[in-house]
């Protein structure tokens, strides 16, 4: 049998996935012609603008295009991108700001647009766990180092009640948060001028890795921002390809995990971070030693969190669950 042809999509920079792009992990049954870029919302862009049949796709570009009037796509339950997103949250050193009730009535950044993947988590554990929700502040969309023109190639909807407007040309979030033209940042980027140290800007959370933790602990969320997707003419046609690419993905997430795992006996001599075996000690206690899960049951809940807070955010008219949005023949991985 012939093999399918497959164009895919996906940033370049992931060591749990770069063995699917460059073949060491072959997709059984499939020709790949792989498209790996370094900015991701280029990968974002082409899929929606049909240049792949299977591509990473941010979950809040994936759940806009679920409310045009036939998406073109369903997901498949991989997970490139995960972060704790407590993180993510920057504020101007002198705006006063010192806890997450003190945003109320403020101006806040965020980056490339109104409930981007981190911004949708971090505005829902906001108004779950201290009861601050996005029409409380007002909003402004741009880079954050470099200016960003709006993404005018998919649909940008913003809830009556909350103000939103696009950073004027030239502009960037870090040096309006600078400059105290904003008082706070959610940025996927840490703003340049925060890791040089001008003390102009600070964390809301200084120890957020404790806070992140606490917040994995109690509820056995690691935040994903993006899902693989799988165009749902391409999947039609092709039985039997969305999981021979999911066990694909799974086998080289797997293959990194056992390279990690392995590595504890040596101390991991071979990564370059020093005292990197007691932060990956400390971390197997917390996470177990499938710290990345892929498949539906061990994602469902974080999965139907986000779903919850894009539709509570108005970014999706219906309140999804994972039954709606992955390909039935992995529902029950």
């Amino acid at each position: 049998m012939t093999d399918v042809s497959m164009r895919l999509g996906g940033a370049d920079y992931y060591e749990h996935a770069s063995a699917v792009f460059d073949g060491r992990v072959p997709i059984n049954g499939v020709d790949v012609v792989a498209h790996p870029k370094p900015l991701v919302s280029d990968v974002f862009q082409g899929m929606i603008q049909g240049q792949y049949d299977v591509a990473e796709l941010g979950l809040t570009y994936f759940l806009r295009m679920w409310d045009t009037e036939e998406s073109p796509f369903i997901a498949l339950p991989i997970f490139p991108a995960r972060n704790f997103r407590h993180s993510s949250v920057f504020v101007n050193a002198d705006s006063g700001i010192q806890r997450p009730e003190d945003l109320i009535g403020k101006t806040v950044g965020e980056f490339a647009l109104w409930g981007s993947d981190p911004g949708v988590w971090v505005k829902g554990i906001l108004a779950d766990e201290y009861g601050v929700t996005p029409d409380q502040m007002n909003w402004v969309i741009g880079g954050t180092d470099h200016p960003i023109p709006s993404f005018d190639w998919l649909p940008q909807p913003v809830p009556e009640g909350v103000s939103v407007r696009h950073a004027g040309d030239g502009e960037t979030l870090a040096t309006m948060l600078e400059a105290g033209e904003i008082d706070a940042l959610l940025s996927v980027d840490v703003p340049q001028s925060f890791l040089t140290g001008t003390g102009k800007i600070r964390r809301l959370f200084p120890d957020y890795e404790s806070v992140e933790r606490d917040f994995y602990a109690r509820t056995g969320i690691f935040p994903m921002m993006h899902v693989v997707a799988i165009r749902k003419d391409f999947h039609a046609e092709n039985p039997g390809v969305a999981r021979a690419v999911y066990d694909a993905f799974l086998t080289a997430k797997d293959q990194t995990q056992q390279y990690y795992l392995g590595q504890a006996a040596k101390q991991h001599m071979g990564v370059i971070t020093p005292w990197f075996s007691e932060l990956f000690a400390q971390n197997r206690r917390l996470m177990s030693d499938d710290w990345w899960p892929y498949g539906v049951e061990k994602n469902r809940h974080a999965v139907d969190t986000f779903l919850r807070y894009h539709h509570e955010q108005g970014l999706s008219r219906t309140l999804l669950t994972s039954q709606d949005i992955f390909v039935p023949e992995l529902l029950g991985s």
